[in-house]
């Protein structure tokens, strides 16, 4: 396989992968704000914040974009992702604000029980 096709097959897992992730951040929202808080909240909970760990481990990049700079010396923050530049360059900073506030919620919620 080409470099080429490497690099797509990446960005397709790459942004499945992120459609996954930003798929349990809201469904975090929506527990908080509807307080249907159960097993499956724990669970998108939990793997978000494992997913930051593996973020730190690996300085703060998915290990796939890691992989994808052996593909690619393009310097753009959507090279091995189909997302637009702009949501690739503050991706962490607006998922990780919702995350946080979705978690806040859901905090809120199991208190006030």
């Amino acid at each position: 396989m080409d470099k080429t096709r490497k690099l797509l097959f990446i960005k397709i897992i790459h942004t499945a992968i992120w459609i996954f992730f930003v798929t349990i951040i809201f469904y975090v929202i929506f527990c908080g704000l509807t307080g249907r808080i159960n097993g499956y909240t724990w669970i998108a909970i939990s793997l978000v914040i494992l997913e930051g760990a593996v973020l730190l481990v690996f300085g703060n990049h998915c290990p796939l974009t890691v992989i994808a700079r052996k593909y690619s010396a393009s310097k753009k923050h959507n090279f091995d992702i189909f997302l637009p530049e702009w949501l690739a360059k503050y991706n962490k900073l607006i998922f990780t604000g919702l995350f946080i506030a979705g978690l806040l919620l859901v905090i809120a919620r199991q208190l006030g029980k």
